[in-house]
């Protein structure tokens, strides 16, 4: 389309939006394509909110040329009713690119004719337009992080709280200090693994859930340092655990010549040293998954041994295992921790018992229901 072309300085303002999506396309990774569209609209709906224009405006913005140039299209007619929308033949015949046949012409605008209110309407919504274009981009990037592990740089941490602000990929998020390893201690500059739990809009933007605690941080950690896994292989069956204390994984593995339990350790425990240490020092029990409840409860025990496991009620798993006397206090652990990662990760309620207790002597009931530990106990945990 052949146009009238206004000879004029570039404008502060026009020069302000070129560099403004220099600098984004730059530093923010936004296609300059996208954002132009956007001021396009925005130009559009500043001009018809302040002259009054209706569906009739165009606007040409040339980057490689620096041209900003907004048009009018106005229909010719004998007279004009409406001066914003309609020409009279006459005055369309002084303007460059008039065809008759057409039935329309195309007016240039002058950027000064926008006026005070109407530039300023126009920037704020730019600046909205290009807020927009960043919040989806971000939204798209975070979606793709989503159930991930990914590497984070510690950028700062709240005296008060101990609350960590931390940067991922440009992105400052927050680590809340119950999401942190109960005994780490972040700094400034640390680099750390984090899984990303979800991402959420809210109104202040994309926002990544972030959590050093989840369970599946311990899956995606296993995923990166056991190829055996990451080629499916070897499949983690379940995970139980108490973060910064201890977790309890089941592996099984599809190849019969390929031990899970022995791939998942590594040569002299190289494997599982990785993620031990990046947890923290957090232990760790691999045990060898069974289909059959009471072999996969006695290894759930581990490092417990477990001389017989009785299936009492399967409909509701409720199960009942005995145990050396000697290890009755190992079997449940430290404040009865063992007891309920075994019971979480097979999801039998267990009765634990020692060979010298009767079978109706209480002993100590594990079981996990709904997400959360609960265990009574009429045995002495600490013996």
């Amino acid at each position: 389309m052949n146009k009238k072309t206004v000879a004029k300085s570039m404008t502060p303002d026009t020069l302000e939006i070129f560099e403004a999506v220099k600098l984004l396309e730059k530093e923010k990774g936004i296609t300059s394509g996208v954002l132009l569209e956007r001021i396009k609209n925005a130009i559009a709906i500043a001009v018809r909110r302040d002259m009054g224009c209706e569906d009739n405006t165009i606007t040409d913005i040339d980057m490689k040329k620096g041209k900003f140039n907004v048009y009018i299209r106005k229909s010719i007619v004998e007279q004009v009713e409406d001066k914003n929308t309609q020409i009279t033949e006459e005055e369309a015949k002084n303007i460059e690119g008039y065809d008759p046949a057409n039935g329309y012409v195309d007016v240039s605008l002058n950027t000064k004719d926008f006026g005070r209110i109407a530039a300023q309407a126009a920037k704020h919504v730019i600046r909205q337009g290009i807020r927009e274009v960043e919040r989806e981009q971000m939204l798209e990037k975070f979606q793709n992080y989503r159930y991930e592990l990914v590497t984070a740089r510690v950028v700062r941490i709240d005296p008060m709280t101990s609350n960590a602000t931390v940067e991922i990929d440009g992105n400052e998020l927050l680590l809340p200090r119950t999401e942190q390893l109960p005994e780490e201690t972040l700094r400034p500059g640390q680099l750390i693994k984090v899984y990303v739990v979800d991402v959420k809009e809210s109104e202040k933007g994309p926002r990544a859930l972030i959590s050093r605690t989840h369970q599946n941080m311990v899956r995606r950690l296993f995923e990166k340092e056991v190829f055996e896994i990451a080629d499916g292989i070897v499949e983690i069956k379940a995970i139980a655990r108490e973060a910064g204390s201890r977790t309890k994984i089941s592996v099984y593995s599809r190849d019969p010549n390929i031990d899970p339990v022995g791939a998942c350790i590594g040569h002299k425990g190289a494997r599982v040293a990785q993620i031990i240490d990046e947890l923290g020092g957090e232990k760790i029990d691999i045990v060898k998954y069974s289909p059959l409840p009471s072999s996969m409860i006695a290894a759930a025990l581990a490092p417990a041994s477990v001389i017989d496991v009785e299936i009492i009620d399967e409909e509701n798993k409720l199960s009942r295992a005995i145990v050396p006397d000697h290890q009755l206090s190992l079997a449940i652990g430290n404040r009865g921790q063992n007891a309920r990662l075994a019971a979480k990760l097979t999801g039998w309620k267990i009765d634990i018992h020692s060979d010298k207790e009767g079978a109706n002597e209480p002993g100590y009931m594990a079981f996990d229901f709904d997400n959360d530990f609960f265990a009574s106990s009429g045995a002495d945990e600490s013996k």
